[in-house]
């Protein structure tokens, strides 16, 4: 009977001991899940502040993501045989030069809509133009409807127009005499940035007119004819489109069939061109 009681009792305790063991496991495993998830929760706080209070590192972050789930895509595109010609490249919008016309005023929609019908070219990269124009003449105090009727006379709205001495551009600035204008810019290829065009432009023709006095002689200094007996109507055609533009900026009805007549190849430079045309254009 003893022994029987004996053998009960050490079952008894073993089964204890056993419940006791994996008791106290569970407990050990419930205390590391606990501190391994708060450990994680406080990692995941830790990382969401680094990235909310650095725009910069959630930027490169983003980017590279970005970049690599479209290599990815790429990848298997080419396993395909899909394979886009040119690669992706969502970014491309950023040097895009164009502003929603219905993100401009009343006044600046309609010249913008305006000059896109009259010389034929997209209302989103004139409407930025047009943005700009107002920005700038307001801090050189240009009008601005000036400024975008020398663009329309000069280039014809063509940020790629270059002339026979050099000048190049929206406004047709002379890059080579006026490259210390386009340092601030990066170099003198910002003369084919449209905006950039603008601003320096805009500069020259501050200059001309400070020198010359008046408007109208200021022009004849931009267009490089202040020598000349004749600036072959260069002044005269300005200041009409000027006029076209401030009546449409008026809210008036202005019809926009007439013929777009760009100048280049202004009154021929004289012999002492670099003395002439460096201050002129």
């Amino acid at each position: 009977m003893t022994t029987r009681q004996d053998l009960f009792s050490l079952a008894r305790h073993t089964r204890d001991s056993a419940s006791l063991f994996v008791k106290d496991i569970g407990n050990g495993l419930l205390v590391v899940s606990h501190n391994t998830l708060a450990l994680l929760g406080l990692a995941v706080v830790a990382v969401l502040l680094v990235f909310t209070s650095q725009a910069g590192l959630r930027e490169k972050v983003e980017s590279a993501t970005l970049g690599w789930l479209h290599a990815r895509q790429e990848a298997r595109a080419e396993a395909d045989g899909s394979a886009m010609l040119v690669p992706a490249e969502p970014e491309a919008i950023a040097r895009a030069t164009a502003t929603d016309p219905r993100g401009l005023s009343h006044q600046q929609a309609a010249v913008a809509h305006w000059l896109a019908r009259r010389y034929r070219v997209a209302p989103e990269p004139v409407s930025r133009l047009v943005q700009e124009a107002w920005a700038v003449g307001q801090r050189a105090k240009v009008e601005p409807t000036l400024i975008l009727s020398i663009m329309a006379i000069e280039s014809g709205f063509n940020p790629f127009a270059q002339s026979s001495v050099g000048a190049q551009g929206l406004m047709q600035v002379m890059t080579r005499v006026h490259d210390d204008k386009y340092e601030a810019f990066g170099g003198t290829l910002a003369a084919f940035d449209p905006v950039t065009n603008l601003r320096v432009g805009v500069q020259v023709l501050k200059e001309c007119i400070q020198r010359a006095g008046s408007l109208d002689e200021g022009l004849r200094y931009y267009v490089g004819a202040a020598n000349l007996a004749d600036d072959t109507g260069y002044t005269a055609r300005v200041m009409a489109e000027h006029d076209l533009l401030k009546a449409v900026a008026a809210g008036r009805s202005v019809p926009a069939n007439a013929s777009a007549r760009p100048l280049r190849e202004a009154a021929s430079a004289p012999s002492g061109e670099s003395a002439q045309v460096a201050m002129l254009r």
